[in-house]
């Protein structure tokens, strides 16, 4: 739109300038007729004279050289125009594009904001004048680089940011992940607290990586588990990896990369991070080998591994080739992997409305344990018992939910309240939302309640149960956690 507006107010059209510097028009115009001079003989000696001595000697050379014997210099006017450096750079597409197994058009041409007037324009006039059509099929502008403090950078302010500094100092992955988090189509702003959080940024993405592959470790394709057959949680998840998914997808066809890579920290802070990898961990760490919930958990981080490296890798190069090759060796690149296709049936927008409201008790029961942490009635999670009230449609809908693994608590009870409204709401509209998505609390009544859970704690899950010292092979542990010691053949820590 930009650029058509620029073609149709163009207030000149020219194709030189009379300036001292710059490539010469090197041509010469008959006085007496005032037609170009079209000898090929008389151009030959122009070429290669810019070829020896370069494009100064049409300015230093007498008329004569070129003009040759039999021509008389006072007949010609020698013209000291020059090319417009916006024509001149404009016409590389003839020498660039279709030559060398190179298409034309080009599929992009990306450039600052200001050359819609310059190289995006005359690249543009020459093509469609010699070609018949645009040397490129889509543009993408960049606005320039400025300060923190919005200023333009020059050297007396002090002030320059120099990529090769920030390079040396944090690394090229910040650099890029800098450039795909600022909104290239303003003026960007750059300094020492900017780069300082896109390094926090980095290191939250990074730690997710980690995770995974500490958790990955081992991991066969016959321990996967088929979609269908996976518990809740792990189609949610999914679910959402396939959601940004379809976000990637549509910036790789829009060039529209605003807040796709905060979506992906989002969804590794959040989603997997703070919730998924946290209610999961126990199946991962205490659960047998073969058990169903955690060959799905696995099943899921291995797509979550492949998803977050291949979209990671153009932004943060060699953060995610070193957690490819770490999995698969260095027969491979991430680099020569295509981005995966996640399939349809992932999406699941009744999942998601579910697991919101799930998330909206679970972060409620959270306040409530950190607040016993607070005050001493607690030390971890692990050590607490929760009372949690629901109403008779939340008791029924979540029935089916382990709030013990999902609260990440030692014991559970579930109180029904009778004739009562949904207690926990999903859109906040009765008492304000909160930051995640509007889950609160309907009334005083709804409060979860937390207290001190009894028995004793097992030395290898660390949740505190009545159970724990009934085994008198292995009394230290509770039953979950002898079944699996036993079935490895030995003792395991926790």
């Amino acid at each position: 739109n930009r650029l058509t507006a620029m073609v149709a107010d163009r207030p000149d059209w020219c194709i030189s300038r009379q300036r001292a510097w710059g490539v010469p028009i090197a041509v010469f115009v008959e006085k007496r007729t005032g037609e170009v001079l079209r000898d090929p003989a008389v151009m030959q000696r122009i070429v290669d004279a810019f070829r020896a001595e370069g494009a100064d000697v049409w300015y230093s050379a007498p008329a004569a050289r070129f003009l040759g014997e039999g021509r008389d210099p006072e007949e010609y006017e020698q013209v000291f125009d020059i090319v417009d450096v916006w024509f001149e750079s404009g016409s590389s597409h003839r020498f660039v594009l279709g030559r060398d197994g190179l298409p034309f058009p080009a599929d992009l041409y990306l450039e600052g904001s200001d050359q819609h007037r310059g190289w995006f324009q005359s690249s543009l006039l020459e093509s469609v004048g010699t070609r018949g059509t645009a040397p490129y099929r889509a543009l993408v502008t960049n606005g320039f680089v400025l300060d923190e403090q919005g200023r333009k950078m020059s050297k007396s302010l002090g002030n320059v940011v120099a990529p090769q500094d920030v390079n040396d100092s944090l690394g090229a992955d910040i650099l890029r992940l800098w450039v795909m988090n600022s909104d290239t189509n303003e003026d960007l702003r750059i300094g020492n607290e900017i780069l300082k959080q896109q390094g926090e940024l980095y290191r939250r993405l990074r730690n997710t990586l980690r995770w995974l592959l500490g958790a990955l470790d081992g991991f066969a394709d016959a321990e996967r588990v088929p979609y269908e057959q996976m518990p809740e949680l792990e189609q949610w998840v999914l679910h959402r990896l396939t959601e940004l998914g379809g976000q990637i997808d549509r910036a790789v066809r829009t060039h529209e990369w605003v807040g796709v890579y905060a979506a992906v920290h989002g969804f590794c802070a959040t989603d997997l991070s703070a919730f998924y990898f946290d209610v999961r961990k126990d199946a991962i760490y205490c659960d047998g080998a073969d058990s169903p919930r955690r060959r799905a958990a696995r099943t899921v981080l291995d797509h979550l591994h492949r998803c977050l490296t291949t979209w990671l890798a153009p932004v943060l190069v060699f953060t995610a080739e070193e957690a490819w090759t770490a999995r698969f060796g260095n027969e491979d690149s991430v680099h020569l992997q295509a981005f995966p296709v996640l399939p349809e049936e992932w999406i699941r927008p009744d999942l998601a409305d579910r697991w919101a409201r799930l998330r909206a008790v679970r972060r409620m029961v959270t306040t409530e344990i950190e607040a016993a942490r607070r005050d001493g009635v607690i030390g971890s999670s692990l050590q607490a018992a929760l009372e949690l009230p629901l109403s008779e449609e939340e008791a029924a809908r979540f029935a089916d939910i382990d709030w013990c693994e999902l609260a990440i608590v030692s014991q559970t009870s579930v109180t029904v309240e009778p004739g009562a409204a949904s207690i926990y709401l999903a859109d906040g509209a009765e008492a304000g939302a909160t930051e995640e998505g509007g889950a609160t609390l309907k009334g005083a009544h709804g409060v979860p309640r937390v207290s001190v859970a009894s028995g004793h704690k097992c030395a290898r899950c660390w949740k505190v149960l009545d159970e724990v010292g009934t085994h008198e092979a292995h009394p230290a542990l509770c039953l979950r956690c002898v079944a699996v010691v036993e079935a490895a053949g030995g003792v395991q820590g926790a």
